[in-house]
């Protein structure tokens, strides 16, 4: 997948990373939040990449830990980094929410089903906001890159549009037409 070539070929370009760091940085940065993004794929896509040629490992050892490979990125991967960011960002944009799933079949249930649904999504929804919020305002958003925080509020922007959605939902008894 394109998006996590760029996302290990980003973190490469900007510092030489052993896989097991590479990972860190994702869940450090809460990228596999924003983008579907796992540990197993991290480790499989590093050694695609170094297949590839547009990484390379050089073997290293700190104080007595055991070896490892710490990766950086070779000519071929700049390239394929400029590569991926103009296609990507060429690409049209998909907002794929799974709670949809949900909203198509809404009508298949009872009223208080319904209600039960929305309730459950609109928790969800507070669990999710305040999260972000925690993370926008806590004390390690300070080091956060301005991508990062830049993200963040994305997120809480599109957050706050899908509360204001469902709660327009409910409020307008909707769901007997969805």
């Amino acid at each position: 997948m394109a998006t996590i070539d760029l996302i290990v070929l980003g973190i490469v370009k900007q510092k030489s990373l052993s896989a097991y760091d590479i990972q860190k940085n994702v869940e450090k940065h809460n990228i596999s939040k924003w983008v579907k993004i796992s540990t197993p794929s991290i480790y499989k896509k590093v050694i695609q990449l170094e297949e590839k040629g547009f990484i390379k490992s050089v073997l290293v050892r700190e104080g007595k830990m055991a070896q490892k490979a710490v990766y950086s990125l070779t000519p071929n991967g700049e390239k394929e980094f400029e590569r991926l960011m103009f296609e990507i960002s060429n690409m049209p944009i998909h907002i794929f929410l799974d709670f949809n799933a949900i909203f198509i079949n809404l009508n298949s249930l009872s009223t208080d089903q319904q209600h039960t649904c929305l309730t459950n999504i609109e928790q969800n929804i507070q669990f999710m906001k305040a999260y972000i919020e925690q993370e926008r305002n806590g004390t390690e958003s300070i080091n956060l890159p301005k991508t990062s925080k830049d993200i963040l509020d994305q997120q809480y922007i599109l957050i706050q549009a899908i509360e204001t959605w469902v709660h327009d939902i409910r409020e307008n008894n909707h769901t007997e037409n969805l």
